[in-house]
């Protein structure tokens, strides 16, 4: 390789003679033949991950718009200052494709364009290049310092770009949020709002089945971990699609047009994954009181979760409709515990679960030890001890113990 001297700056400098050869060639590349250019939009718009610009005819025009802009720029800058580095091309043309992009839902990704068409003008630089000398060294130097400056162009136009479309999709997100919280608020206080205004706010329908959720994070979120919590959430439940308002930085509220209870099993599964991540959700409802309703209740669930510090990571409200009416007063909460189980809230796990199971399953000893995968003997030898550790026999209580053990259960 040809030892290029380099400028204060870091950038290489050329010879003389390579900078007389490298104006030549950019004189003749802002002129390509029609095929030239036609290869180039066609290498920009081939992978798979431009399938959808290739297929908008918009889209499209604006990618070969930004193609041709950027090879004019280059060659422009290098007929003016040969082998000097070219600024980034931010172009209107580039800018405008960058903001219908990310207004189509697209992402960086797309910018791989560039680099396609990075590959093809390489090859047919180096074709003029070769026209343009014989020397082997002038060659040599040409083609080090060319291929450097494009390279580096086509990288700092990705970055300039990508930063442009990073805030292009803040500002529409900013947006459209604003415009959700604010139906979704009106929607929440009982507000005179149209149906048809509030749905076109939202992007939802407001007939039909709702399920509301609260998904949030109790620690710093990582990104894009609530989002990718609400699309459990969403397959757990089947529903096709949903509700999304950004309540905070470290809070969703999600809605789905679904009327049946969200499988605790499947979501549970699916939330492994993100262990700092909870779930309140609320019951289904209908049409615009549902919608409310359900988001009441998850809010509700939200609240007791958080109240309780509990260690739960998914709760509906059906799960804890009772133990939120019993927590709401801290003071007397514990002292309906203390009241009703006596040394029995200190007692370990397995006694504690063994009655609260035993109670849901009707005082059957048999039921419980089948729910409990154990002996039935192990039943009622625990339920002994429950009875001497209560302030009075459990079959004298069995409702009030039974909510006491819920209420730990949820209690962290």
């Amino acid at each position: 390789m040809v030892q290029i001297a380099s400028s204060d700056t870091g950038w290489p400098r050329i010879s003389a003679p390579v900078a007389a050869l490298f104006r030549r060639g950019a004189q003749m590349a802002l002129d390509p033949p029609a095929g030239w250019m036609e290869g180039l939009h066609a290498a920009s718009l081939s992978s798979e991950r431009m399938r959808p610009v290739a297929d908008d005819p918009v889209l499209a025009a604006a990618v070969r718009r930004s193609n041709v802009a950027n090879l004019r720029q280059w060659a422009s800058a290098n007929v003016r200052s040969p082998g000097a580095r070219v600024p980034a091309g931010l172009d209107p043309d580039a800018l405008g494709t960058a903001r219908d992009l990310v207004r189509r839902g697209l992402d960086k990704s797309a910018l791989d364009s560039y680099r396609t068409a990075q590959g093809v003008v390489l090859r047919r630089w180096m074709e003029i290049c070769f026209d343009l000398t014989a020397d082997p060294a002038e060659l040599r130097e040409l083609l080090d310092v060319s291929t450097l400056s494009i390279s580096t162009f086509i990288e700092d136009t990705i970055t300039a770009v990508s930063a442009r479309m990073e805030a292009e999709r803040a500002e529409l997100t900013a947006g459209t949020h604003a415009e959700r919280r604010a139906a979704v608020t009106l929607l929440l206080e009982g507000a005179p709002i149209g149906r048809g205004r509030a749905e076109a706010q939202l992007g939802y329908r407001l007939t039909g089945p709702h399920t509301a959720a609260i998904v949030w994070n109790t620690g710093t979120p990582a990104p894009d971990e609530l989002e990718a919590a609400a699309e459990t959430l969403m397959r757990a439940t089947g529903a096709g699609h949903r509700l999304t308002v950004v309540a905070s930085t470290a809070a969703l509220w999600l809605w789905l047009p679904v009327a049946t209870p969200v499988p605790l099993s499947r979501l549970t599964t699916g939330l492994t994954a993100y262990p700092g991540v909870r779930v309140a959700v609320g019951r289904p409802g209908s049409d615009v009181d549902g919608f409310r309703r359900s988001h009441l209740d998850a809010t509700a669930t939200q609240r007791m979760l958080t109240r309780l510090t509990s260690p739960q990571q998914i709760a509906r409200y059906t799960d804890i409709q009772l133990v939120a009416l019993l927590t709401t007063e801290p003071a007397q909460t514990d002292e309906f515990l203390t009241d009703t189980l006596g040394d029995l809230r200190h007692a370990d796990a397995d006694t504690r679960e063994t009655v609260l199971v035993y109670v849901r399953e009707q005082c059957s000893a048999t039921r419980a030890a089948e729910r409990l995968f154990t002996h039935r003997n192990t039943v009622l030898r625990r339920l002994a001890r429950a009875d001497t550790l209560l302030p009075q026999p459990l079959a004298d209580d069995l409702l009030g113990v039974a909510a006491a053990l819920e209420v730990l259960r949820w209690r962290g």
